[in-house]
């Protein structure tokens, strides 16, 4: 997992290396920013992948979606203020987020080490929402491209540190490659639109909406895997996409 990860990193990273060259500037301060957000990404996607080889996704799923609040609280603790109908939607969109990671319990759940894929799982939600607010934060406050390659340079850094810690292999089925670096570059995507949204938006308000992946993945699942959906993912991507509707229309 750890491979894959790295590879789609790179892969998005080399995207941004070619928009920064043609470009041909960095801007200090943002590039500064986005690098903070990206040693939180970088120790956010580590810690969530090894909470999952100790503990189970429905345990962990839940825990690392809550890392939202972090984006949403800070930025309303410095001044940002939604509309009370927004902030409404928003609490019913984290909240969809969350059920809709929450897959059947079952008896592998309380596993040995259960309570160390818990903190870690913490320890993702944390520091994946400092990764949120950072970026956001760059983008709006400064330049959006610096910011962006900021974030992909510190958690490719920590990424890389992380595997040669623990001598991951980083070695990817050829057949497999394609859809690896298709992953780093949706991801990469996803990020330049979360911060042009940044710039146009509260951030408090852009952070969640941008959280709701969850409720992407599970519809996906359903769909194209035939997936079963529990009742409480059912309400989740409801709720979610109900939080979606309330927003979109304060």
């Amino acid at each position: 997992m750890l491979g894959v990860t790295l590879v789609s990193q790179a892969a998005g990273f080399a995207a941004l290396v070619v928009a920064v060259g043609v470009r041909g500037e960095i801007g200090g301060r943002s590039f500064a920013i986005g690098l903070a957000a990206g040693v939180g990404g970088g120790l956010g996607l580590a810690a969530f992948y090894r909470a999952l080889s100790l503990g189970t996704m429905s345990v962990v799923s839940p825990i690392a979606a809550c890392g939202a609040l972090v984006p949403f609280v800070l930025s309303l603790a410095t001044g940002e203020r939604p509309a009370r109908i927004a902030l409404v939607g928003a609490v019913a969109a984290l909240a969809g987020a969350v059920l809709a990671s929450v897959e059947e319990r079952r008896a592998a759940s309380h596993a040995p080490g259960r309570a160390r894929a818990v903190v870690l799982a913490v320890v993702a939600a944390v520091a994946l929402g400092f990764f949120v607010y950072f970026l956001g934060l760059g983008s709006r406050e400064g330049d959006a491209l610096s910011t962006l390659f900021g974030a992909r340079v510190g958690s490719l850094t920590v990424l890389v540190v992380v595997a040669a810690l623990i001598r991951a292999p980083v070695r990817i089925p050829r057949a497999s490659l394609a859809a690896v670096v298709a992953v780093g570059l949706a991801d990469v995507t996803a990020n330049v639109l979360f911060a042009f949204a940044s710039r146009h938006g509260l951030l408090a308000l852009v952070s969640v909406l941008g959280s709701l992946y969850p409720v992407v993945t599970v519809l996906l699942a359903h769909v194209l895997l035939g997936e079963r959906l529990t009742r409480a993912q059912r309400f989740g991507v409801v709720l979610a996409l109900g939080g979606v509707a309330v927003i979109a229309g304060a």
